[in-house]
């Protein structure tokens, strides 16, 4: 079993966004699956991760609290939920 999340970033656009978020994630050991962004016009931001936390060096919560942080830093909104509960929420 392994432990995935699903990241998503929402906020006006501006340069390192994408190289902010990666680099939180790689400093924790954190391996991003996949990921896809877009500019919806004229300038906001979105983008969702799918990445593995099995060998994140923070718990969940502490992960959760630094991206929320970074988030609040860059104006931007970063959420992170367990992939398990994200499917959940998102089934027709």
């Amino acid at each position: 079993f392994t432990m995935r999340a699903v990241i998503t970033v929402a906020g006006k656009d501006r340069v390192g966004i994408i190289a902010s978020v990666t680099q939180t994630l790689a400093q924790q050991n954190v391996n991003v699956l996949d990921i896809t962004q877009t500019i919806l016009p004229p300038d906001f931001f979105t983008m969702v991760m799918l990445v593995d936390l099995e060998n994140c060096s923070l718990s969940f919560t502490e992960l959760t609290e630094k991206l929320s942080a970074l988030g609040a830093e860059m104006d931007i909104a970063i959420r992170m939920q367990r992939e398990d509960i994200f499917n959940a929420m998102h089934k027709i």
